[in-house]
């Protein structure tokens, strides 16, 4: 057993603080969750200062089934390891607790391919049905063995990707520590022993916890670590970087297409951005379910992984193996920089910008300049700007599905132009996206909008 008396800074690592969430209310009977309709309040519209017992069922989001706010997931981390690369042999797992832990393709997971070109990083990947977060450092070095540089990544495991980020800068803290006194884990094994995790076999386990369910509306009382949807100018940089083509990712999102981010090293920001596009697929309507808890993002991948993702494909990867791009057959949407496009024939037409795309566009435009408006009047409930984002998509989600699900309930069952007006979606423009969508989640709707390519 590892003595915990020891007091090095390196050693506290961050931990949340014991903050009492608000206690969400009852949802008012008969309705189907924010944005209901079209209706609900914009989210960045100015408003009086209202505490958390004021928040209404509209702006707090349970999905029937998953991790309540209340619930918070306990530590389970279930390794802790060093990587290091060695100039004969190439990338090597050096240490790990525990020892008897399968970490095959980790010291590859770990240090990007091309990150000798760089001198810090962060990664997020699957392991299985783990979820990882390593911390890379390159450090130049006088030694003719190392050729001039050390190269180290510090990372740990767990079966929930919401507990990762609270350890981030304790990672970082460490890689440099193993850089600059290589050999010394006295801290990691402290950390290990601290935070290890026992996993417990049960009916539906699947070798990870329960996925939290979002609920940005209530952002400034959820414990950081549930912040890892949206970590600070996350959200923003995404819709900023992609301008008016985050409403092509989000089409391709919402219908569950398999997209695939390429980007050379610095790696963490596009491992975000593959949360991003997970975020823009969010759904609280009961039946249809988020994009994030079903898809469990792979995010980065290197050339180890095609076997695994040949079988287990994933929802959205990011990549810095170009070589990926001529595996047409694991990904459906690539993207390299802002460049995004699809091998896909029937695809094609979704990778056009229509009437109804820039006007979503420029209302998401115009309530973050609200937003910003409201923050300069020092309100202490204004959401965030990351709030704004993802809670712009989910109403935008939920109205589509909620007449999605009411056409279909209804006696003619037809999906008419007016409807996907209401939806927010250009009727011609759209409607091929509205037919892949239809036939995505299986709803029962007949289209009658005419296509005007054809006689």
């Amino acid at each position: 057993m590892v003595e915990r008396g020891d007091e090095a800074p390196l050693l506290r690592w961050a931990e949340g603080p014991a903050v009492s969430p608000p206690q969400a209310p009852e949802p008012q009977a008969g309705g189907r969750g924010w944005g209901s309709g079209g209706g609900g309040r914009p989210a960045a519209e100015p408003a009086r200062r209202r505490g958390p017992e004021e928040l209404g069922a509209s702006e707090v989001l349970l999905q029937p089934g998953r991790l309540e706010l209340g619930d918070v997931e306990e530590d389970q981390v279930v390794a802790v390891f060093v990587v290091t690369f060695d100039p004969r042999s190439g990338n090597m797992v050096e240490w790990c607790l525990p020892q008897d832990i399968d970490l095959e393709g980790v010291e590859f997971k770990s240090m990007a391919s091309g990150s000798h070109k760089i001198q810090s990083d962060f990664i997020y990947f699957r392991k299985g049905p783990f979820f990882g977060l390593a911390c890379f450092a390159n450090m130049p070095v006088e030694s003719e063995l190392e050729r001039g540089a050390r190269m180290k990544s510090v990372g740990i495991l767990s079966p929930s990707y919401t507990l990762l980020y609270r350890y981030m800068h304790f990672l970082e803290n460490q890689v440099r520590h193993q850089l600059e006194t290589p050999g010394h884990y006295s801290h990691l094994a402290a950390f290990y022993e601290d935070k290890k995790g026992v996993l417990h076999a049960g009916p539906g386990r699947g070798g990870s916890l329960p996925p939290v369910y979002w609920l940005p509306s209530i952002h400034r009382y959820m414990y950081p670590e549930m912040k890892i949807t949206h970590p600070a100018g996350c959200m923003s940089q995404f819709i900023k970087f992609f301008g008016e083509q985050i409403l092509i990712l989000w089409k391709f999102a919402l219908l569950r297409k398999r997209i695939l981010i390429f980007s050379p090293p610095p790696v963490g920001v596009v491992c975000y951005r593959v949360y991003c596009c997970c975020c823009l697929a969010n759904v609280s309507l009961p039946g249809i379910g988020g994009a994030i808890p079903e898809s469990k993002p792979f995010f980065y991948v290197n050339v180890a992984d095609i076997e695994s993702l040949e079988v287990e494909v994933s929802y959205v990867a990011c990549t810095t193996e170009k070589i990926f791009e001529e595996k047409r057959e694991l990904y459906d949407v690539y993207v390299d920089n802002q460049n995004v496009k699809t091998h896909h024939g029937h695809l094609q037409p979704l990778l056009r910008i229509n009437s109804a795309d820039r006007e979503k566009y420029r209302r998401l435009n115009e309530q973050r300049q609200m937003l910003l408006y409201s923050q300069e009047l020092e309100d202490d409930y204004t959401p965030c700007e990351e709030d704004l984002f993802v809670l712009f998509f989910l109403e935008q989600n939920n109205r589509i599905f909620q007449t999605l699900l009411e056409v279909s309930a209804s006696q003619d069952k037809t999906l008419t132009a007016e409807h996907a007006r209401g939806m927010g979606l250009d009727p011609q423009g759209d409607r091929s996206f509205l037919m892949d969508l239809l036939e995505a989640y299986g709803i029962d709707v007949m289209l009658v909008i005419d296509n005007p390519c054809c006689p």
